[in-house]
């Protein structure tokens, strides 16, 4: 049997921290970001961990 390859795209956003929790960036700070207050992208910045109902599909994507 082959070996499960890890989806390019999940691996660019996902990261696993050491007690096996994945961490992902929050959205709308890429672009028109003008438009957004300081306070609304300051608030974007920080990573958060992945939603308890999102984890385990991720988890396929990134084959842990």
């Amino acid at each position: 049997m082959p070996k499960m390859k890890t989806h390019s795209g999940a691996k660019k956003r996902f990261k696993v921290t050491g007690s096996g929790k994945v961490k992902r960036n929050q959205s709308k700070l890429r672009h028109i970001a003008g438009s957004k207050t300081k306070k609304q992208k300051r608030h974007l910045r920080p990573s958060l961990v992945v939603d308890a109902a999102e984890h385990k599909r991720i988890e396929r994507l990134l084959v842990i």
